[in-house]
């Protein structure tokens, strides 16, 4: 962004401006930067009648409210699943009622027994709302969208927003007025918000001020456009504007929908298997399915018992899949406290470790090693810690030793939890049980509730058997309605029996816990973010002097992955290196440069068919 300021500073003046909606207690300076929980009742006080409230106490995991969180009972792992016919594997774990709930419906079902309990925390400011604050504000914000902003049921709603309270407010709220939400890399250029809002024909943006010049760009060419809402700003009709603060203080009135299960309330945009982004449809019936999926009650901490007070802390992004629904929603279900930072600097997190004392940590696995390695982190800042669940990418046991022995604490004592999902399976599809032997460090779990898999040979086509490596296929409730106004990329990845096709490489074994081996899809992981090679490709073809480009993740020992361009240019044309990388990092965003570097050659090694033959490329490129 050409803003010229950080994250911090603008979330910092968010925080200052929502203040008007939920003024902080007077606090000395040298304790501001504890915790201020607002209370359920001064919190409807605050909205219906702006009075003020005394001074809070730093919170404190030992609230009344809260009980003691080890008190683990005797789960265990379940035995090998069933084969219902020769190697299609179903969940050890049973089967999950599929009802009719949407998501609100869902998510805030149990509200009533931790409305005053802390729901989501800003750890970069120590903005805070309760539970009863945060549903008030979801129906406010829901009405607010119906009303003066004239979005009608089935519309769709843009989110730029780093991790911060309000994204809860505006997401949960959009779907309770039965839009249609689609969210952005809030990293992404214009361009890239562009053409993901113009092919969703977006009717409405919410934002900071951080990426209100990009918000406002993008609006420009979206038709029918209604208004941007700005999370920390004031109004200015002229300019289409609403502020958030403006729209919840007026209590606006509106006639909502009811709603149907099977409407779709999400697209994020995902490459899939192969290709450009493609808007991915989620219906409630989806995303509550996995919810419900990953909460079978033996497969949990607790045994699945809610309310029991634990503090996440988690970076990983709301605007991410993995995010929204394995992270935010699967923890306001279970009416935990969650905390966040919008960026991640080693300070604001350590601060948070130090200051939340979180007993859950959501990772992806650079987090993982930073925590293990980086002289700042010490083993005081990891005491309160019991659970690790590792997202995005699959982690290894070296790196959990390295952080135990960072921690110094044992497997027993601290439990590494990991999973396996796509955005198009909302997302998660395997899971690790809570306990389970520490031989299966590295897999990536067992079939969830209600989900069935094969592993196909790459060469036959066949359904394996244990210890055989294959395409990995799915099958369940969770699986997306389809690709948005693409029928041909959704018949390619969900075959016409359901079962959709991860473009993963991985094996299962004696007892189904399984593990992914390698990748056949083209998408290059940075960080655990997904870049698409075509993507890079198309901007890298924009310039007049290339002929024909391939892009192809190259390992790297933070990332995991980079992109690495391989460019064929015309007769009598000449680049450099430097040209390529710029142009590329003009157009995309940071983690879609070209890290890798910039290679000239002859010609791109393609198959009979034309395509890309990227495992050549790689073996030129680590040359």
């Amino acid at each position: 962004m050409t803003t010229g300021l950080s994250t911090r500073q603008n979330i910092t003046g968010v925080d200052q401006h929502l203040r008007a909606i939920v003024p902080r207690a007077h606090i000395p300076p040298e304790n501001m930067s504890h915790l201020k929980i607002i209370r359920g009742n001064f919190a409807r006080q605050i909205l219906n009648n702006f009075s003020p409230h005394k001074k809070q106490k730093k919170l404190k995991t030992s609230l009344s409210v809260f009980v003691e969180r080890n008190s683990c009972r005797g789960l265990a792992t379940k035995p090998a699943t069933t084969v219902l016919e020769q190697n299609v594997l179903s969940s050890p774990w049973g089967e999950i009622t599929v009802g009719k709930e949407t998501m609100f419906e869902h998510v805030f079902k149990d509200i009533d027994l931790w409305t005053d309990a802390p729901c989501v925390t800003c750890g970069a400011t120590g903005r805070s709302y309760d539970y009863a604050m945060t549903k008030m504000m979801v129906e406010r914000c829901a009405n607010a969208l119906a009303g003066p902003l004239k979005l009608k049921p089935g519309e769709r709603i843009g989110l730029i927003l780093p991790n911060i309270p309000e994204f809860v407010v505006l997401i949960h709220g959009a779907m309770k007025a039965g839009l249609v939400v689609t969210f952005a890399n809030p990293l992404y250029t214009a361009d890239e918000v562009g053409r993901q809002f113009t092919d969703c024909n977006v009717k409405a943006i919410a934002t900071i001020e951080m990426f209100m010049p990009v918000a406002m760009e993008v609006s420009k060419k979206l038709e029918d456009y209604k208004g941007t809402i700005w999370v920390g700003g004031e109004d200015d009709k002229v300019k289409g504007i609403f502020g958030l603060r403006s729209l919840l203080m007026a209590d606006h009135k509106a006639d909502l929908p009811t709603l149907n299960c099977d409407d779709v309330c999400l697209i994020p945009y995902s490459s899939g298997t192969t290709g450009m982004p493609k808007g991915v449809m989620l219906t409630h019936k989806n995303l509550v399915s996995n919810l419900k999926q990953v909460q079978a009650p033996k497969m949990m901490k607790y045994e699945g018992e809610k309310g029991k007070g634990d503090v996440v802390l988690t970076v990983p992004p709301f605007f991410h899949i993995y995010g929204f629904n394995g992270i935010l929603n699967y923890n306001l279900v279970l009416g935990y406290h969650i905390v966040s930072i919008p960026k991640f600097t080693p300070d604001d997190y350590i601060n948070c470790l130090m200051e939340y004392e979180p007993t859950t940590l959501f990772v992806v696995p650079s987090l993982l090693a930073f925590m293990a390695t980086h002289p700042m982190v010490k083993k005081e800042h990891l005491q309160s810690v019991e659970t690790i669940m590792v997202g995005a990418a699959p982690t290894t046991d070296s790196m959990l030793e390295k952080f135990l022995l960072k921690c110094e604490k044992t497997k027993d004592q601290i439990k590494l939890l990991q999973g396996y999902g796509m955005t198009e399976s909302s997302p998660v599809t395997l899971m690790t049980p809570y306990i389970y032997p520490y031989g299966k460090v590295g897999s990536v779990g067992q079939l969830v509730p209600s989900t069935q898999a094969r592993v196909l040979s790459l060469t036959t086509g066949e359904a394996l058997g244990p210890h055989q490596s294959g395409e990995l296929l799915l099958r369940g409730p969770q699986v997306m309605k389809g690709y948005w106004n693409n029928e041909q990329a959704t018949k390619e990845t969900v075959d016409s029996e359901g079962w959709l096709h991860t473009g993963d490489v991985a094996y299962y074994d004696e007892d189904h816990y399984f593990y992914i081996v390698d990748r056949t899809k083209e998408l290059i992981k940075v960080k655990g973010n997904q870049v698409s090679p075509t993507e890079i490709e198309s901007v890298i073809m924009e310039m007049p002097e290339v002929a024909d480009v391939a892009v192809v993740g190259m390992p790297h020992s933070l990332a995991g992955e980079v992109p690495k361009a391989f460019v064929v240019l015309k007769p009598n044309t000449k680049l450099t290196e430097k040209q390529v990388y710029d142009l590329v990092a003009q157009k995309l965003t940071k983690y879609k440069h070209l890290e890798g570097g910039v290679v000239f050659i002859k010609s791109i090694p393609r198959n009979v068919a034309g395509k890309i033959m990227r495992n050549e490329l790689k073996v030129l490129g680590g040359k």
